[in-house]
């Protein structure tokens, strides 16, 4: 994998190259076909693509709608599957999303009011998502949102939660892993595809449940494809949306 500008402009040359160098990656050429994937460094952000003739298109982290628009879809998902399965009708909850990804399911639990701690392994979508919380913030995204609570944390999720105090306990773990390609995912094809490339399938994520359910002081809540087993026997609810399915845990009684 490489990194590069996506014009010969300076300024977009020399942050390829800090990024390079702190991800320990090298600078490549746009047309490099050594490498498979390219983290192309724009004026709007980091975009990640494929090389190659049969290359799909850009993959970037996007915070969506701003202001009332994004009030407006808050208060919506607030009758989605994902809030019931959080259990946002009874409190606002602490959530620790412990396979960010792309962002946008944590972005949505903070809109929603949940204070919420994104942790991402993979070094290059952290990149990605620390670009995208950046450029929210010099656009001055977050003050259409004063009630988002969004921290990033770049770690092994497993890490993170056996490292937590019980004071520092989020009421709820979300996890989103990936997993063995079956032919039906709550992503649009272009960026399972690519993510798949980039992080593979996440084989350990039975022991990220374990650590998980360890931790939550409520709940650990498993997104999965609507006809996909559960992660782990006997969930103690299950909630059912058109693209995907939560499995609710619950870790007190």
């Amino acid at each position: 994998m490489g990194i590069c500008a996506a014009t010969p402009d300076e300024a977009l040359q020399f942050r390829a190259r800090a990024l390079a160098a702190d991800l320990n990656l090298r600078v490549a050429a746009r047309a490099d076909r050594a490498c498979d994937l390219l983290l192309i460094v724009t004026d709007s952000g980091l975009e990640l693509h494929e090389t190659g003739r049969s290359a799909v298109g850009a993959v970037k982290v996007d915070l969506g709608r701003t202001g009332a628009s994004a009030r407006r879809l808050a208060t919506a998902s607030r009758r989605q599957p994902i809030a019931r399965a959080i259990g946002l009708k009874k409190r606002t909850p602490t959530i620790l999303d412990a396979t960010a990804g792309l962002g946008r399911d944590a972005l949505l639990l903070a809109r929603l009011g949940c204070t919420v701690t994104a942790v991402e392994r993979s070094v290059i979508l952290g990149a990605m998502l620390r670009d995208a919380l950046e450029r929210a913030a010099t656009a001055d995204a977050a003050a259409e949102c004063p009630k988002c609570h969004f921290t990033l944390v770049v770690a092994d999720a497993v890490d993170v939660l056996a490292s937590m105090s019980a004071p520092e306990a989020p009421d709820v773990v979300y996890l989103d892993p990936m997993y063995p390609q079956t032919g039906r995912s709550a992503l649009p094809k272009k960026e399972m595809r690519i993510l798949r490339r980039l992080v593979g399938d996440d084989s350990d994520a039975g022991a990220l449940l374990e650590a998980a359910r360890r931790a939550a002081r409520n709940r650990v809540v498993v997104k999965r494809t609507p006809h996909a087993p559960p992660l782990a026997p006997a969930p103690s609810t299950s909630i059912r949306g058109k693209l995907a399915r939560f499995d609710v845990y619950l870790t007190q009684t």
